[in-house]
């Protein structure tokens, strides 16, 4: 075999390669990505839990008006080409605590531009503005979710009362240290999409206040109720752990917002 041939057959087995590789990813990707069947369910409504849909924002709450008490509500955004039903049972633990919960969905699942997207806002101001909304809210999100609730954060929008950012090295591009409302960071020891080191690189970007929740053998995909993502690290705890610790800060979070408010006298 003569040297053109030899490298035209390397060419062929390179591209033979890549797309095989190609293909398997985008599958291992499509199954890995999937709201598992306890998430499906969770968007089921029923007597304590009313869930609804619209353009693109997932809403849960006890009843139909639900901020008779003023109590804070969650805005959550999901992680990047997650179906964003997989956090489907995070808002509805928040919503039959009391607060309403909303999952607003990136265009796109944050591909191609999607995180920042005009549309995101416009969701985002629609959520905002219904009546039925609580004036103070708390932007959350995970992974590439907890990136848009820092860039949303930054931007000292009316009622922001508190930040989670969950599986996430953000903030990385904004600085949120002179924020004056609860912050809290989750993470797993064992993610590997936000490493311990990636994201202590970055604490200087968050308010000295900051709450940080370090789930040992925690990783990136068990924050959701989906597959293991490409990327990660296998977890040392189970799943049910490491979300149980997730929702039990979100609530106190939120629970510490809605005291505040009731400790301020009204005018």
């Amino acid at each position: 075999m003569d040297r053109q041939q030899l490298w035209k057959r390397i060419r062929q087995v390179w591209i033979t390669a890549g797309l095989v590789f190609t293909v398997v990813f985008t599958v291992w990707s499509l199954i890995a990505y999937r709201a598992s069947d306890d998430a499906k369910a969770a968007i089921v409504s029923d007597p304590d839990v009313l869930v609804q849909y619209d353009g693109g924002v997932w809403s849960f709450s006890r009843d139909s008006v639900s901020n008779a008490d003023d109590l804070p509500a969650l805005v959550f955004f999901p992680g990047a080409l997650v179906d964003p039903v997989a956090y489907a049972p995070l808002a509805r633990a928040v919503a039959a605590a009391g607060y309403p919960a909303f999952i607003i969905e990136i265009p796109r699942r944050a591909a191609f531009g999607g995180a920042t997207s005009p549309e995101l806002r416009t969701r985002l101001t629609r959520v905002l503005t219904q009546p039925t909304t609580p004036r103070r809210w708390v932007a959350a999100g995970h992974s590439r979710g907890a990136v848009v609730a820092s860039d949303v954060a930054a931007s000292s929008p009316a009622g922001l009362s508190g930040v989670v950012l969950i599986g996430s090295s953000h903030p990385r591009d904004v600085d949120l240290s002179g924020l004056h409302v609860p912050v809290a960071k989750i993470v797993g020891t064992r993610d590997g999409l936000a490493s311990r080191e990636e994201v202590e690189a970055n604490r200087g970007k968050v308010p000295v206040s900051t709450r940080w929740e370090w789930i040992e053998g925690g990783n990136h995909s068990q924050f959701g109720w989906y597959g293991f993502q490409p990327g990660d690290r296998p977890a040392t705890i189970d799943a049910e752990t490491q979300r149980a610790t997730m929702i039990r800060v979100m609530l106190e979070v939120l629970a510490g917002i809605a005291h505040a408010n009731a400790s301020v006298p009204s005018a």
